[in-house]
């Protein structure tokens, strides 16, 4: 055959799947047309491949059928169009039609492109038995997990009752899906309503960084033991809708609490202003540093290391999503909820409500100083 009259052979048989409309095409005998598929293995010479070349195109799939049709194994098939053999074998299974007697590319393509288009019909919205067995799961507060991998324990021979998970979070947290009962996302552990994107491996958060940090990573030992007085954890306890704030101070070694007054607001002046004040009335011994979580409140933590709490005082600040490293801070704003409960305005306290709250803890006994009192291992270190 001439190189053309082949070409428009190839482009009449991917277009229909039908070798009698590609011989016809060209005015060859059928007879003629499939012999020559048939020596060539039914592949014609590569001009290309789907544009993200990952997927099979339709070209594949009539190499595929073509190979098949001569007893081509699948591996050689694979090999010849550069897939992957698992790729050609699931390829094969999808596409079998006449209960699975032979393969038809025409039918594999018009399978793909249906399967590929978006949005797809939610299984929990097209199965009621299946919604209302994960709804009722849910409820008995079964993580998303637990109920799909309970679903394939208690159906393992029907693929319709099961469901990844997901599946179900995307139908609890996105409005658009709206599938199952809103309410089912307080059934969850966390509680909440929407879900929080997974950073991959060493990602790291580029936006609002604070400037010239100092890591927990390089904290002296001597901070870790709780062996020498003066280093101190701090955070905010927020208020109803994170519309106020109160500044908490604490010692390591002796568990002795300072509340930051913070009438105009929680910013990074009012907050750093507040920890000059209070640090600043303390002994020179007792200001070496200061170990702050990730808020950027703190973010003019220079001001504090310039010499005016002392020279060698320093800021570190703890890993991101890292609470327990300020444990004593973490312990401490426990008990302040006591005084301050959560989904209150805490502005409505003052500078004397907080003076008061802040000697009554200090005064109360503790376990970890053997049941003193953090006023008094505090007073014994003033009085060395």
């Amino acid at each position: 055959m001439v190189p053309s009259v082949v070409q428009q052979m190839w482009e009449v048989y991917a277009q229909t799947s039908s070798g009698p409309a590609a011989a016809a095409a060209i005015g060859f005998d059928r007879k003629t047309v499939f012999s020559w598929i048939a020596d060539r293995g039914g592949v014609r010479p590569r001009q290309g491949r789907h544009p993200s070349g990952k997927r099979l195109c339709f070209e594949d799939r009539c190499a595929i059928e073509a190979g098949l049709a001569v007893k081509e194994s699948q591996t050689s098939i694979a090999v010849r169009i550069g897939f992957d053999k698992s790729t050609v074998s699931r390829e094969i299974r999808r596409g079998q039609v006449a209960s699975g007697r032979y393969y038809s590319a025409k039918h594999a393509q018009a399978l793909a492109t249906s399967n590929a288009r978006r949005p797809k019909p939610c299984k929990l919205a097209t199965s009621e038995s299946l919604r209302r067995r994960v709804e009722e799961d849910l409820a008995t507060r079964y993580s998303p997990e637990q109920v799909s991998r309970r679903l394939r324990r208690d159906f393992p021979d029907d693929p319709e009752m099961w469901v990844h998970h997901n599946t179900i979070y995307e139908s609890l947290y996105l409005q658009a899906r709206g599938v199952l009962r809103a309410e089912l996302a307080s059934c969850l552990r966390t509680g909440r309503i929407r879900r929080r994107p997974r950073r991959p491996d060493g990602y790291e958060e580029r936006r609002g960084q604070i400037p010239d940090k100092l890591m927990i990573s390089t904290r002296p030992v001597e901070v870790a033991d709780r062996a020498v007085p003066g280093h101190w954890e701090g955070d905010l306890i927020k208020g109803k809708l994170n519309g106020s704030a109160i500044g908490t101070v604490v010692e390591r070694s002796t568990n002795y609490t300072l509340l930051l007054h913070l009438p105009d607001g929680f910013g990074t002046e009012a907050v750093t202003d507040a920890l000059i004040q209070r640090l600043g009335e303390l002994p020179d011994q007792l200001r070496r540093s200061l170990t702050w979580d990730q808020g950027k409140e703190l973010a003019a933590h220079a001001k504090l290391t310039g010499g005016v709490l002392g020279e060698d005082f320093k800021v570190y600040f703890c890993d991101p999503r890292s609470p327990w490293q300020r444990a004593v801070n973490e312990n401490t704003n426990g008990l302040l909820r006591q005084y301050f409960p959560k989904g209150t305005d805490l502005s409505t306290h003052t500078a004397e409500d907080l003076a008061w709250v802040e000697h009554e803890l200090n005064d109360r006994p503790r376990k970890r100083l053997d049941y003193l009192r953090p006023s008094e291992v505090i007073g014994d270190l003033l009085l060395r």
